[in-house]
């Protein structure tokens, strides 16, 4: 039997993630007593005192913060967690892409719609074989252009994750609405859904590659596969009201062109508009070229150091498809020297892993690596090459660029950028060369 002094005295508590949490009391029978939950746990250390209180509405709610069906609705569409396993950022995200994602399941309807009454669906003078050859053609335009889109683009992806799904999306719209035209121009129906497939499988590429760098971005407790899962889940439930809002809406725009073409637009201006509300939402801690960028200008400027949710609110959204030609990381060797003497005022008195030039003709700062740069030696050099491209215009910089460049590096950790890994876009070229004596400055 428990001693009576200690009944009262709570033993141990349990929490669910960031839930309330409950404590645990000696019954009189020696058993252990659990609080119901609902109960708030307050002081666990010290003298373990506990103060009991109702959750706003009286009741108990499973996990100690919300009520039995909420917990539940968390559980099957939220990752296991959830607010702590994910970004702080996840949440607007979702919500804001779950809205872009209804309005594009509709908009795809009335293309669908479209496309199928120009094959010919409901007419009976058209033919089976025409329908499937045009069907075949179509198919076969988009695999090729995804295969394509995939070797041109797709190393390019993850530096700029948030320009790209915005693009991805906006292309999206554009193909759905020459799918909604097509049937308007018999004529030209064959070539209209083949230009149109081929952007949708740009799309695909895309949009499936950003998801994937977003989704690492998300996942804050090696996650990932239950943070695209869950993602998965959301967009399921979100297609799923879109087809039966799609059910009641096409029989009321299916003998109107003029009313369903301007369904069609409300639903794509809100699309876009969902999509760049998600995309700014977004506040990535790691270094694009970007974002590198604008940081260094204002550091350079005012001696501060931006951090993530600033420089994330700045950083322009329209970059991904035309990138800055100014910076060229991991070019190789060969493009910098064609001479020993060249090799030589390269490498005097030059300590770095990494060399640099400014090529007047390009107008680019080239950087070449060593097969020993890592991450932050990347983001070094690119830093470096960020300030002599700077020196290069008419701006006021200070001095002791040395000294900015460690108040730089220091600050950027303090301000709360991860500098163990970057998105910068580097080539693949790496060389080595022999270090030289560092500069005496007499």
């Amino acid at each position: 039997m428990a001693d009576a002094t200690n009944l009262n005295r709570p033993l141990c508590c349990e929490q669910f993630g960031s839930g309330a949490a409950r404590g645990c009391f000696a019954a009189a029978d020696g058993s252990l007593q659990w609080e119901a939950w609902g109960w708030r746990w307050w002081d666990f250390s010290g003298a373990f005192t506990v103060k009991p209180q109702r959750l706003a509405g009286g009741a108990g709610g499973a996990l100690g913060t919300a009520s039995p069906p909420l917990s539940s609705l968390i559980a099957v569409f939220l990752p296991q967690g959830f607010p702590d396993s994910v970004s702080p950022d996840y949440l607007p995200y979702q919500l804001w892409d779950s809205v872009q994602a209804f309005a594009s399941s509709l908009s795809g309807s009335l293309a669908t719609h479209a496309v199928l009454l120009g094959i010919g669906v409901g007419n009976a003078k058209a033919s089976v074989s025409a329908a499937t050859a045009t069907w075949l053609v179509k198919d076969s335009t988009g695999m090729l252009g995804r295969i394509i889109f995939a070797w041109w683009k797709g190393s390019k992806l993850d530096c700029n994750a948030k320009q790209w799904r915005l693009f991805a999306d906006i292309l999206n719209d554009v193909a759905m609405f020459l799918e909604i035209m097509a049937p308007i121009y018999p004529i030209f129906f064959t070539i209209t859904i083949c230009t149109s497939n081929l952007a949708k499988c740009i799309v695909s590429v895309a949009g499936g590659a950003t998801r994937a760098a977003l989704t690492m971005h998300q996942a804050r407790r090696n996650n990932m596969a239950d943070v695209s899962a869950k993602d998965s889940s959301q967009e399921t439930l979100v297609n799923l009201a879109g087809l039966l809002v799609s059910l009641l809406m096409l029989p009321l725009v299916s003998d109107c062109p003029g009313f369903s073409l301007g369904c069609f637009f409300f639903l794509t201006a809100l699309h876009i508009y969902a999509n760049y509300r998600a995309v700014r939402a977004l506040v990535i801690e790691t270094l694009n070229e970007g974002r590198l960028r604008l940081v260094l200008k204002h550091f350079l400027q005012r001696g501060e150091v931006l951090g993530p949710t600033s420089a994330n609110q700045m950083e322009p959204l329209w970059t991904g498809f035309w990138p800055s030609q100014s910076l060229s990381l991991g070019v190789p060797l060969h493009r910098l020297t064609s001479s020993v003497f060249d090799l030589q005022q390269l490498v005097e008195g030059h300590q770095e892993p990494y060399l640099l030039r400014w090529d007047l003709s390009q107008n680019q700062v080239q950087v070449v690596l060593s097969q020993m740069a890592g991450p932050e030696t990347i983001l070094r050099a690119a830093t470096h090459g960020l300030v002599l491209e700077a020196l290069q215009e008419d701006g006021p910089l200070p001095r002791g660029l040395e000294e900015l460049r460690n108040q730089l590096r220091a600050g950027l950790q303090d301000a709360g950028w991860k500098t163990e890994k970057h998105q910068l876009e580097v080539d693949e070229w790496r060389a080595t060369w022999l270090l030289s004596p560092e500069k005496k400055v007499l």
